[in-house]
């Protein structure tokens, strides 16, 4: 390879980190951070699921971390398989490894590495202004290390006389060789799955994430993405899609993060649309309300507070205000939450945030409010299904 190899370990697509309980987008932190930091810093960046073909660790994956000029390793969430990696290139080489991870999660142990950088991240987002700032941190660094190769490994810090493993060239080149060109890795597939699914070509969609799923040795991520396009797909019928889609998720033991719980909400939010059968109803809020107890996402709270809502149009006396006044208690704390995240310097995901706002001041009637921060949500030029979402949770609240 022309270029100075920069490989990453890290988790792919978004994990659940075990400490704050917050479901971080892994693949947000590659593209907007680590991915235009090591391309500006002159080097190849690969990552770890542009070159295996399974879950398992591979022998490329050892060659590379044997071979790779910088590793950077993002051990944000604990991901056990960065973990070990990162040991593996420790092993390896004693320098040229640099540590990331997310600024909230913990390190469960002592690295004791001095180069090392943390980023903020809000979940399923990173906003730009921590995306440049991290991203020139980050070049910088990669640029140092090359500079200047400091024994960075614990290993051969405290052990310094160790004496480094070595593979022969021919065999390092046969082994990269292999790289080249290969489009049946995870994150090739990944890449088409997503472009399927922008293109709303959701059944083609889910063929790629049921492959991924396999290759991925069942990751929960993927049995996601594949639940989700399968109802979404809606074939042969709406029924048998949303159907199917329980049945897929229903493969995740203990589920324990929003992105799950977000999942199977709608799924029973859809079934009960469909049947009008109340227990997927209770199945839905349910669900939303575990999500939205863990963390207080106001993605979740909006659903559970909505179903509330609806629930307590198929009730009867004080079950019916008991529902009515919980929908109500929810929707003040989502909007607390949400104005307070619009005093960022700069608050992400802020058309959904206004069209949030506007449903839950409409629900607590509040009009003015409500057509205050509509008029937001339409000033951020949203796509026409953008407006029917809202313009059919709106609906609900107008009856």
């Amino acid at each position: 390879m022309e270029n100075n190899v920069c490989f990453v370990i890290m988790g792919f697509g978004k994990k659940k980190d075990p400490d704050t309980n917050r479901t971080i987008d892994l693949d947000a932190t590659y593209k907007k951070i680590i991915k235009p930091a090591v391309e500006s810093s002159g080097c190849k960046c690969i990552r770890a699921d542009e070159i295996i073909e399974s879950g398992i660790i591979d022998r490329s994956m050892y060659a590379l971390l044997y071979y790779a000029d910088v590793v950077i390793a993002d051990i944000s969430t604990f991901n056990p398989n960065a973990i070990y990696e990162l040991g593996v290139r420790h092993t390896l080489r004693p320098y040229s490894t640099i540590i990331i991870k997310e600024d909230e999660g913990k390190i469960p142990f002592d690295i004791g590495h001095d180069r090392m950088i943390s980023y903020k991240h809000l979940g399923n987002e990173i906003s730009e202004h921590e995306a440049k700032k991290c991203t020139s941190q980050l070049r910088n660094l990669i640029k140092n290390v090359i500079a200047d190769p400091r024994v960075d490994s614990p290993l051969y810090t405290y052990i310094p006389h160790t004496e480094q493993p070595k593979i022969s060239e021919d065999e390092i080149k046969d082994i990269i060789g292999e790289l080249k060109n290969n489009e049946d890795t995870i994150y090739a597939l990944t890449e088409k799955a997503k472009k399927e699914m922008d293109a709303k070509n959701f059944a083609e969609a889910e063929k790629l994430w049921e492959k991924l799923s396999k290759k991925a040795e069942n990751d929960k991520y993927y049995i996601q993405q594949q639940a989700l396009c399968r109802y979404k797909s809606e074939c042969p019928s709406r029924l048998r899609a949303l159907t199917d889609a329980l049945s897929l998720m229903e493969k995740i033991e203990n589920p324990s993060d929003t992105e799950t719980y977000g999942i199977m909400g709608a799924i029973y939010k859809r079934l009960w649309e469909e049947t009008k059968d109340n227990s997927y109803l209770d199945s839905a809020i349910e669900s939303y309300k575990k999500g939205w107890n863990q963390c207080k996402d106001y993605y979740t709270g909006e659903n559970y507070a909505n179903c509330m809502f609806m629930k307590s149009r198929v009730l009867e006396g004080e079950f019916k205000t008991h529902s009515k006044v919980e929908a109500e208690l929810t929707f003040q704390e989502i909007i607390e939450i949400i104005l307070k995240s619009l005093d960022e310097s700069e608050p992400e995901e802020i058309m959904w945030k206004y069209a949030t706002l506007s449903n839950a001041y409409l629900a607590l009637k509040q009009p003015d409010d409500a057509d205050k921060y509509e008029k937001a949500f339409r000033e951020q030029n949203p796509s026409q299904w953008q407006i029917d979402t809202f313009e059919k949770t709106k609906q609900i609240y107008r009856e």
